[in-house]
């Protein structure tokens, strides 16, 4: 085992001197406490995710790794190396005194490797982080602010418990994306289909679909962050994607991928009150901050959706660009941000005029978006291009491209902590801090 973790340092870099703690190296130094550390969550086998060095102009510093949570199945690290890590989130909450977020840059704090193979990620806002895995591992990894695994949660449920008595036995789901109440305690998590029996036809995990197909239907789950268990569960339309809270805690909208509709869901009540039909393959949702309308991007062609939430009828908004993934909302609700799958970079949408004035290439098949607070910055990661792109709001300009590693498809911001957290489908979790 000690022959592993010195091969790992070798592979990070790092030079780890027995019986102390590892030393940063000289980029590391230069830059103080804002060295990164690597988190092995798991085996150490799973080294090889390490994604590959950085070079040195982007400034990120060397990493050094420490192993925070012991694992059944693996031997703890040799003697002298650390047994916890520093805390990489400490001291660094929001304030009306912080610097504008476009004039703060982006650098590696953690890389966590460990059993999950990560599709997406999302931060409570209040200490955690949710890590929806690959389909066939039928798992949900909770994580905290400091890179520390907190529970694993199991994605098998029994329909019938939740008010569906045609299902009796226990099934399993599919997690694809999170969100969470303004208060974080309560994550709902989308699942793209149920495992086990009653559900024979499940969605394909890639090509076309439609709702023709006749697919089986997925569910949205609720999971209470103090227990970590599963109190709800919601049947909706076919390959449930992603999903959005109305800011007045009304309503939980759902993008139904194969259905081609967006499931509307009562939360006084936890039930779908309504599917509407929107177009072809639905992704992203954004709603605005008086909850009186949502925004949807569907990869099916140039147009996106606006759903009246009011009387839910349909308005379209043609020309966006090809294949919108993504969508994000300014905090004051005036712009609307999407990603192109198909034209490799974020479009900027006037919704006074609903045209679009500003536009940036960001790299190869931009995926996830995240928004600082205060507007000015986004976030995104570039699934076949391996990197994260910060870009200024304001004159749509990028501020920094990170060489992040074999696919980049998650991405989330942590308000207080300014943490950046990214998932690498599959491989680890990259968390960055804005500073």
């Amino acid at each position: 085992m000690a022959r592993v973790w010195a091969a790992l340092m070798a592979v990070a870099g790092v030079m780890v001197v027995a019986g102390a703690s590892p030393a940063p190296s000289p980029a590391a130094a230069a830059v103080g406490s804002a060295f990164a550390s690597v988190v092995i969550d798991a085996c150490p086998t799973l080294a090889p995710l390490l994604p590959s060095p950085v070079p040195a102009a982007s400034a990120v510093p060397s990493p050094s790794f420490t192993d925070p949570v012991a694992s059944p199945s693996c031997a703890p690290p040799p003697p002298g190396l650390p047994s916890a890590m520093p805390s990489p989130a400490a001291a660094l909450p929001m304030s009306p005194d912080d610097p504008p977020s476009d004039r703060l840059r982006l650098r590696l704090r953690q890389v966590i490797i460990g059993a999950n193979t990560p599709k997406s990620v999302e931060s409570s806002q209040h200490g955690l982080f949710f890590v929806q895995n690959n389909v066939f591992r039928h798992t949900m990894t909770v994580y905290d602010r400091r890179g520390r695994r907190v529970k694993t949660i199991q994605d098998e449920i029994r329909p019938s418990d939740f008010g569906y008595p045609k299902f009796r036995k226990l099934v399993r789901g599919g997690p694809v994306e999170a969100t969470f109440t303004p208060d974080g305690r309560y994550a709902w998590v989308t699942q793209r289909a149920m495992y086990g029996p009653g559900f024979r036809k499940p969605p394909p995990q890639r090509g076309v679909c439609s709702p023709a197909d006749g697919y089986d239907r997925g569910f949205v789950y609720q999971i209470d962050t103090r227990t970590f268990r599963i109190v709800d569960a919601i049947r909706l339309g076919s390959l449930p994607k992603d999903l959005a809270l109305t800011p007045d805690g009304r309503l939980l909208l759902v993008s139904n991928w194969c259905s081609y509709d967006v499931s509307v869901v009562d939360l006084a009540t936890d039930r779908e009150i309504r599917r509407v039909k929107v177009g072809k393959y639905p992704r992203g949702i954004a709603v605005t901050p008086d909850s009186r309308s949502a925004y949807i991007a569907m990869l099916g062609g140039s147009r996106i959706a606006r759903l009246d939430l009011t009387d839910f009828r349909v308005h379209y908004i043609p020309g966006v660009g090809g294949a919108p993934r993504d969508a994000i909302l300014d905090p004051r609700g005036r712009y609307l941000y999407l990603t192109l799958s198909l034209g490799d970079g974020v479009v900027k949408l006037d919704l006074r005029t609903n045209r679009v004035v500003g536009r940036v290439h960001t790299g190869d098949d931009p995926r996830s978006m995240a928004m600082a607070p205060d507007g000015r910055s986004l976030y995104l990661v570039n699934y076949a291009s391996g990197t994260v792109s910060k870009v200024r709001t304001r004159d749509m300009r990028v501020l920094q491209t990170i060489k992040a590693g074999r696919h980049p498809v998650g991405i989330s911001y942590d308000i207080e902590t300014r943490q950046v957290w990214v998932s690498m489908y599959p491989g680890p979790l990259r968390v960055y801090i804005d500073r």
